[in-house]
């Protein structure tokens, strides 16, 4: 008979070390170039009127939504990575949090460029250099304090384990595994929508939306295990930083950045924050 900690890990561990294996990676990595190679085509073939039309339907005619569609597919590898580093510390699973941000910034850069006629000329680019230039900078930012976020942790002396870390992580395994579920059925879900009516489902958005109440999860059992007030604040700032996430991956333009680069900072100030509690309270 498995015990529930037994029972979660033997969910999640064998796909987590399928989803690492290193010909995993190798396959994910091929298909993202053979998508974008028929993204390219089909795009191409949709311009010249000769796919069918419920294939032309749904495929646009810009070549610039190959690009879209590439930098798509690595956030949904970037995704399924947040899913399986949950489990481990609450820093580094939030690290990978603006791991995505990052990286849906970016992509928002090159979203702009879909407004652009072909060929791409410099008098009618303006309108677009601007917000694409604002993505930029903004997910350059984040890119720049992720760093010395993970210089940070890098350099500070790990924490002892105590014997509530097995109970923690399997709870955090199990639920890993039930966000690993939902990313697959609503995945699939928007996948169908969108072919079926032709209009893109907002994916990330809602998957962040359900990331959040996964933290503030975790930020409950925690104090469970973890009852010192830094732990306490630490876990639910963070659980906040998240928040500001989302918030970003909703804002309009302009403001997205920044809200993304203030999440980021804020996440920083509270590592740097703790540092003061590193060694426990002390007496005058």
């Amino acid at each position: 008979m498995f015990t529930f900690y037994e029972l979660a890990t033997n969910l999640f561990d064998p796909l987590h070390s399928l989803w690492e294996h290193p010909k995993t990676r190798r396959i994910v990595t091929v298909s993202q170039v053979v998508a974008f190679l028929l993204g390219l085509l089909g795009i191409e073939l949709n311009v010249r009127g000769l796919l069918p039309p419920f294939l032309a339907r749904i495929t646009p005619l810009s070549h610039f939504y190959a690009i879209n569609l590439a930098f798509t597919l690595v956030l949904i590898q970037e995704v399924v990575d947040l899913i399986f580093v949950l489990p481990c510390s609450v820093t580094k699973s939030l690290g990978k949090q603006f791991e995505v941000l990052s990286l849906i910034l970016l992509r928002d850069a090159f979203k702009e460029l879909v407004h652009l006629h072909e060929p791409v000329l410099l008098i009618d680019s303006i309108n677009v250099v601007l917000p694409m230039l604002c993505d930029g900078v903004g997910a350059l930012l984040v890119f720049m304090g992720l760093g010395l976020y993970y210089r940070h942790h890098r350099c500070r002396p790990k924490t002892q384990a105590g014997p509530w870390l097995y109970p923690f992580v399997a709870f955090k395994k199990f639920l890993a595994f039930i966000l690993l579920l939902f990313f697959l059925g609503f995945g699939a879900w928007v996948a169908w929508h969108s072919a079926r009516t032709g209009q893109i489902q907002n994916f990330f958005s809602v998957f962040y939306t359900v990331l959040i109440f996964s933290d503030i999860l975790i930020v409950l059992l925690s104090h469970t295990y973890q009852q010192a007030f830094h732990s306490i604040f630490r876990n639910s700032g963070f659980a906040l930083a998240t928040l500001l996430i989302r918030f970003a991956l909703g804002a309009p333009a302009y403001y997205a950045p920044a809200i993304g680069v203030t999440a980021m900072a804020f996440a920083f100030g509270i590592t740097i924050g703790c540092d003061a509690f590193a060694d426990g309270p002390r007496s005058c």
